[in-house]
């Protein structure tokens, strides 16, 4: 049975090959490969453990921060040591604004040209758009003016000799069912979408200081501090003066006032324009409900920490569904994670055989030297740079729909009325969230319920400091002279994109060994030793495909998760050795 390659799969992080076979109009098979190895667990070997949150976080800038947060978390977890209310707090905050960003991000500059066909918008009635945005719940203020003005930019860009993003679409696809008039009004929300984001993450480079790739974060809290004027000069010295900057103080009064005013717009964002625009998309395209399933598990490590207990109550709970059963939610045990490499290029020194995790998983590339370009990976056996993660030798669901799905069947009140009102708006009942559609509407409601939720975060920050608590982090244990000979940890989290976990062993007071399991590591698998598909191979079958050269209902599918190749491979070269030598070649292929 001949096979469609689609290498490289655009609006995707990372390297991403997709390949199925058709049985007829439908996929009969898929394979998903993550096509670069970077091996990041091997660079931070013999680093600080302190200073590991800063290599560790470079797995990612997409969803940036995440794997900083993962990596703090597992250190102080390994030398017992807990975080500040205001660390938490401020945390959480970066946390929670970031996968607000992201959802809004990914559906509108990676999702949305699956949906949209931008060439369509260009024939729009301003006036009948400006009209259908009234009617769809949408913010007042957009005018028939402004519509024009957004449909005569898209002419523009599409004319371009060269148009850059908007001139590689598969416009025209009969897949595309939009009218032309909802089309335009989406098309510009996807601009709008592009300065919002920039806007709003100005509360990153406030509390985090930059944006990408935090640098505020420190085991054992943040290193962001209340204004408080520097301690009294000492040994003759003045304390140095504060360079004139034109940014407030993060948690000076200005400050608060900054975030404050950005989770406002924020939540207007969100509210009138994000969950409208998914709404009217799900309820246009209804043939994907249900559609791209998966394999029916569902996982959730939990996040955003409630409170200060050791095992915190969480806005996001921790469970998982089985077998389909969307109502029992049962116990997540990290000792329960692992990867098997069977079809991935990678060996294990106890033989390809074993599933191994945690602190005793293992990174050891071994690619085949397949002949380039690659042309078709049929027959391999190996076939990807991302391991088979597994729970209990499952495969298992993570993201927006698991936690989800989790938070319903734990009965957290504030996901549960979410949904309602999006299953309402849309006719359906729960057990149709699985697939496609379900992972629109999980994204809707997710940045929902947490742009709400930062308000209260920032709240009680602002509250607990103006108490005289003004501890941001707890360096009693920074001094590695007070460390044990070996110490062990891991952490537990969630990202945009799902479940995100790291182990580390720290050693003679230096990173021994570390081992990371990031979200797409679970979605993006390939089959695992007995020959279960991953999450994306299982929701690739049985999608209907028009036109084998531009299989854009396959995309749709992909999209959904948000997958992310090169968070799942995780190019350093451990130290003491050479670098990594990396070959590009030009693959036969397209999209």
């Amino acid at each position: 049975m001949a096979r469609t390659v689609v290498d490289p799969v655009t609006r995707a992080g990372g390297n991403l090959r997709i390949e199925f076979e058709l049985g007829g109009s439908t996929i009969a098979d898929a394979w998903a490969s993550g096509m670069s190895f970077r091996g990041l667990e091997l660079g931070l070997r013999g680093r600080d453990p302190r200073d590991a949150w800063l290599l560790a976080q470079r797995i990612c800038g997409t969803c940036t921060g995440v794997h900083a947060l993962a990596s703090v978390r597992a250190v102080e977890n390994a030398l017992e040591i807990k975080v500040p209310v205001n660390a938490r707090l401020i945390r959480n905050l970066l946390a929670g604004t970031m996968l607000v960003r992201d959802h809004v991000v990914d559906f509108y500059l990676s999702q949305l040209p699956d949906w949209v066909d931008v060439k369509s918008a260009t024939t729009a009635d301003p006036v009948a758009t400006a009209s259908l945005a009234a009617t769809q719940a949408q913010r007042q203020g957009a005018t028939a003016d402004d519509f024009a003005k957004v449909r005569d930019r898209l002419r523009a860009e599409l004319n371009l000799a060269h148009p850059g993003v908007l001139g590689n679409g598969w416009w025209g696809h009969p897949a595309y069912r939009l009218s032309p008039e909802q089309n335009l009004l989406l098309a510009a929300h996807m601009l709008e979408a592009i300065d919002w984001q920039r806007e709003f993450m100005r509360i990153h480079t406030l509390l985090g200081g930059k944006d990408p790739h935090a640098q505020t974060y420190l085991v054992g809290g943040m290193a962001v501090a209340p204004p408080w004027g520097g301690p009294a000069g000492a040994v003759g010295r003045d304390h140095p003066a504060v360079p004139d900057r034109n940014a407030p103080e993060p948690l000076g009064s200005d400050g608060f006032a900054f975030i404050e005013d950005r989770l406002n717009t924020a939540r207007d964002f969100v509210t009138q324009v994000l969950v409208p625009d998914i709404t009217l998309l799900a309820k246009a395209y209804p043939d994907y409900v249900g559609l791209g399933a998966g394999p029916g598990g569902y996982l959730s490590a939990g996040e955003y920490p409630q409170d200060d207990q050791k095992t915190p109550e969480m806005l996001f709970p921790t469970g998982r569904l089985d077998g389909g059963n969307l109502e029992s939610s049962q116990p997540v045990v990290n000792t329960e994670f692992v990867e098997t490499i069977g079809s991935s290029w990678y060996s294990y020194a106890g033989g390809a055989g074993q599933s191994l995790g945690g602190d005793a998983g293992e990174t050891t590339p071994s690619w085949p030297g397949l002949a380039l370009p690659i042309k078709s990976l049929e027959g391999a056996a190996q076939y990807s740079w991302v391991k088979a993660a597994r729970y209990r030798g499952v495969p298992m669901e993570v993201g927006p729909l698991a936690r989800v799905l989790v938070g319903v069947a734990n009965g957290r009140a504030e996901i549960a009325q979410a949904v309602g009102t999006q299953l309402t708006a849309l006719n359906l009942t729960s057990d149709k969230l699985p697939g496609v559609v379900g992972r629109l509407v999980a994204r809707a409601v997710e940045a929902d319920v947490v742009i709400r939720q930062a308000a209260t975060w920032l709240a009680d920050l602002r509250t607990n400091l103006g108490t005289g608590d003004v501890a941001i982090a707890d360096v009693t244990y920074w001094d590695p002279g007070s460390w044990p000979d070996e110490a062990r940890g891991f952490s537990l989290g969630e990202g945009p994109r799902g479940t995100v976990a790291h182990w580390v062993t720290i050693r003679d007071k230096v990173v021994a060994d570390y081992q990371v399991i990031d979200a797409s590591t679970w979605n993006l698998s390939p089959r695992d030793d007995s020959g279960n598909r991953g999450p994306i191979e299982s929701a690739l079958a049985a999608t209907p495909v028009a036109d084998p050269k531009r299989p854009i209902e396959a995309l749709r599918v992909v999209h959904s998760f948000a997958p992310c190749a090169g968070c799942a491979a995780h190019t350093l070269g451990p130290r003491g050795h050479a670098p990594v030598e990396v070959l590009a070649r030009a693959v036969e292929a397209s999209r």
